[in-house]
């Protein structure tokens, strides 16, 4: 008995110490993807306030950075859009903040009214977050500073345009980020665990060992978010290559990040689904073929495989025959002595193995073909 409650303890103690090691691994990671944001978001304030204030002679510049800062910690990408969203909402708090004190006055259920139609007319125009928030928060200070403060809508409106186009300067053309690094800073860690926890999942397999292979699903299901971050990150990078002149000649590596990353994104979801169904089988007691752990672990390669690749600018052709090696494997497996839940790992690795297909640029037709003939396949 005390064995048993020493062993307990020992493995809540262990997932407790894994879980702590994996948070303190990803704030560092994050603080490595986002330090440039700081860094754009320090330099564009500085900026804009010199602008408004100095250039423009505006002795109030304090929206000005505001702005600036919001246009670059909104969101890594989209900034074009959210300076727009940003501006037109200023503009459209200023116009119903105008018109409304001067047909009801000011006061409490007049700042209320202000800003419930300001907002409302945001809503209308399908604004988003960005434009919503800045006619909502104009509108109050329109309610609220106008008999204090008149003519203010003019210098908040020019304050709103210099910040947003500094953000923008800064972002892309004074500082702006690296996109392959910042691409590899976010995908080496997702794309890492992927291989990894594949790998994982093929030793869990081998070894008949379901609580090995519980605990790789967990880690899956942990580490989605990084695979969302990637998205997250190739749409910034992306935006950049595409507006920065001193980043444009990284337009070709980075095109098969853009092109891949959904691809990707599938086949981690659908590969966590294939985990938990290896977990099934073992708890079930059905016959593993060593075919099938073989598969899993060539295809955990195929991942490792495709992010040098992509790396290098290389065209994915050692990934492109690993990930079939794998179907192959896979399918010889199917032809064995295999239960439901084996039959179903097999089905999963296979829609897997066409989403990694198709990241690596083969069309969807051609994908699945191959994937089917890789199946079909009997060993020499």
């Amino acid at each position: 008995m005390r064995r048993r409650v020493s062993r307990r303890m020992r493995d809540v103690t262990d997932r407790l110490g894994d879980r702590v090691r994996e948070a303190g691994r990803a704030s560092r990671q994050r603080v490595r993807t986002y330090f440039i944001v700081a860094v754009q978001a320090g330099l564009a304030a500085a900026l804009a306030w010199l602008i408004a204030r100095e250039v423009l002679s505006n002795p109030d510049p304090t929206f000005a950075p505001a702005a600036a800062v919001g246009v670059i910690a909104a969101a890594l990408g989209g900034r074009t859009r959210r300076t727009v969203e940003l501006v037109v909402g200023v503009v459209l708090g200023i116009v119903v903040g105008d018109m409304l004190i001067r047909l009801l006055g000011t006061g409490p259920w007049q700042t209320g009214a202000v800003v419930f139609l300001a907002v409302s007319a945001a809503v209308v125009v399908r604004g988003t977050g960005a434009l919503v928030t800045q006619a909502g928060g104009t509108a109050v200070l329109v309610a609220t500073l106008t008999p204090v403060s008149p003519d203010l809508e003019l210098p908040r409106t020019i304050n709103a345009l210099v910040g947003g186009l500094v953000g923008l300067v800064v972002v892309l053309v004074l500082a702006p980020l690296n996109p392959l690094r910042t691409v590899r800073r976010v995908a080496d860690p997702a794309l890492d665990t992927f291989a990894r926890e594949m790998t994982a999942s093929a030793e869990a397999l081998a070894h008949g060992d379901a609580r090995a292979a519980d605990a790789v699903l967990a880690r899956m299901r942990a580490a989605e978010p990084e695979l969302d971050q990637i998205d997250e990150v190739v749409n910034a990078a992306d935006e950049v290559v595409r507006f920065s002149p001193v980043r444009w000649r990284r337009r070709r590596a980075l095109a098969a990040y853009r092109d891949g990353a959904e691809h990707l994104d599938r086949a981690f979801r659908n590969s966590r689904a294939l985990v938990r169904r290896v977990g099934t089988a073992l708890r079930d007691r059905e016959p593993v073929p060593a075919d099938l752990p073989a598969a899993l672990e060539h295809f955990g390669t195929a991942i490792r495989l495709l992010h040098r690749e992509f790396l290098a600018a290389r065209e994915p052709h050692a990934a492109r025959e690993r990930v079939l090696r794998a179907v192959r494997d896979a399918g010889a497996a199917c032809r064995q002595d295999i239960g439901f839940s084996g039959t179903i790992v097999v089905s999963q690795l296979r829609t897997a193995a066409n989403d990694v297909l198709r990241a690596t640029g083969v069309p969807a037709d051609e994908a699945r073909r191959q994937v089917r003939r890789a199946a079909a396949a009997r060993a020499p």
